[in-house]
């Protein structure tokens, strides 16, 4: 049994019981057989009657509270259906509002991070774009430039090799020039 259901049943059957205790006690004394099986029955049926009551009035405060846990745990479709007349009526129909505008601005929240995630892809994609255009404008200068360091270090072999065979005519021009100058005659005049 609930602990809404006990402080209701409970109250019900003390009343009852502390009733027939009453009733006894005043006539005890003329009391037979009969008055005790009936005594029996009703305090049976007190009982019995007090604990349906308890569970009439606390059924449905126990969906409302089954049904708000839910919604705290995230199941914002569970919905509370009451078809009391009553003020637990209205507060179901109250907890069901929440729980459907808790709902739409899930929907809304879900859309609305959909959308951001199509413009993140989007403008990702044109960033990617240009780095990918960037990255082959700087692969094709990258070649460019490594095809000019190969003509330069050719050039500078050729250079080099020039450079030696312009020291190495200059010998041969200091040679010829000291073979012409020992060659020819002195005039003196």
């Amino acid at each position: 049994m609930s602990k809404i259901s006990s402080k209701i049943t409970v109250p019900i059957v003390l009343v009852g019981l502390f009733s027939i205790v009453i009733f006894v006690s005043l006539n005890y004394e003329q009391l037979g057989l009969t008055f005790y099986v009936v005594l029996l029955f009703l305090s049976v049926y007190i009982f019995s009657f007090g604990f349906a009551v308890g569970q009439n009035f606390s059924s449905p405060i126990k969906k409302l509270l089954e049904k708000a846990t839910e919604l705290s745990k995230g199941n914002l479709s569970s919905r509370v259906y009451l078809h009391t007349k009553d003020e637990l009526s209205e507060l179901a129909n109250i907890i069901n509002k929440i729980a459907e505008e808790l709902e739409e601005s899930h929907i809304d929240s879900k859309i609305i991070e959909k959308t951001a995630d199509v413009k993140a892809k989007a403008r990702t994609q044109v960033l990617e774009e240009s780095v990918n255009a960037l990255e082959q404008k700087v692969r094709s200068r990258t070649t460019e430039l490594e095809r000019i360091l190969g003509e330069s270090r050719i050039l500078q072999r050729h250079i080099k090799e020039k450079e030696t065979e312009i020291t190495r005519l200059k010998k041969e021009i200091t040679k010829l020039n000291s073979k012409i100058k020992k060659n020819k005659p002195n005039k003196r005049v």
